[in-house]
């Protein structure tokens, strides 16, 4: 494969995430119930809250892995699930809805890399297919890319033969790949060894401090959420139960159900 030099493009920015009275149901389990929330260009949301009280949904309908039943949500000044038709809006087209999402990544708690292919090929290959680029610089941009989260020396290896913490560094330096201005991460340590979570919060928290998109987290690792996020929002039952800084959720929380959450959480 010859060498050529790429240059990543200028950054387009981070960009703001509103939601309104978005509502999602699965059978009779309503799971987001009216949720309106606000996220600014930029800035590190970590959402925590029990299991099952709807904290992935965000993320997936975000991601539109889920669509929404009800309200509406906004990446930047586009609307997502929405666009305007003989001047009325209406639901989006699938063109409009991929159109959109082009601004969005998602890092998962389960890696989903292709066993088959290298570190590298893995990062390749959405660039390749989705952002027409051509094998030379989409080799030269993956390996700028795992150098970033510090996997440089190991372009070639295939998943069987990197650890859980390397996998989660592929799967982030891929979803860098796509240039983002919104980045999700679904409990993207949990399905790691104790040993391997450092390694990758250190990636996490390089990306925060660089400031070139907006990154909602769901967590239970509750020191980091506490050192990183801009604003960490207590989510229960389908509902933003309470939001703050960090040190006013985790020191002074005001919802008697956010002290109990956090005190058995912390207790483990």
């Amino acid at each position: 494969m010859s060498q050529i030099e790429y240059s990543p493009p200028t950054p387009k920015g981070a960009a703001s995430i509103e939601m309104r009275d978005v509502t999602k149901a699965f059978g009779e389990l309503v799971v987001l119930n009216d949720l309106s929330l606000d996220v600014d260009a930029g800035e590190v949301v970590v959402i925590i809250g029990p299991s099952g009280s709807g904290k992935t949904t965000i993320l997936r309908v975000v991601m539109t892995l889920e669509r929404i039943d009800d309200g509406y949500i906004k990446i930047g000044d586009r609307q997502l699930y929405h666009e305007e038709k003989d001047g009325e809006p209406t639901w989006a087209s699938e063109k409009h809805i991929r159109s959109v999402r082009s601004d969005i990544s998602m890092v998962f708690q389960h890696f989903n890399l292709f066993p088959h292919m290298s570190a590298r090929q893995n990062v390749m290959l959405a660039p390749i297919k989705v952002k027409g680029l051509n094998e030379d610089e989409a080799a030269e941009k993956a390996k700028i890319l795992l150098d970033r989260v510090g996997l440089g020396d190991k372009l070639d290896h295939r998943p069987s033969e990197l650890s859980g913490g390397q996998k989660q560094r592929v799967a982030i330096a891929r979803s860098l790949a796509m240039e983002p201005r919104v980045m999700l991460f679904d409990e993207v340590t949990s399905a790691l060894d104790p040993e391997l979570v450092g390694e990758v919060l250190n990636v996490l928290r390089e990306l925060a401090a660089s400031g070139d998109m907006t990154m909602m987290m769901v967590t239970h690792e509750m020191g980091f959420a506490r050192e990183m996020a801009d604003r960490v929002l207590m989510f229960d039952r389908g509902r933003i139960l309470e939001q703050g800084p960090p040190d006013q959720i985790f020191i002074d929380p005001e919802h008697e159900r956010t002290k109990s959450f956090l005190k058995a959480v912390l207790s483990h």
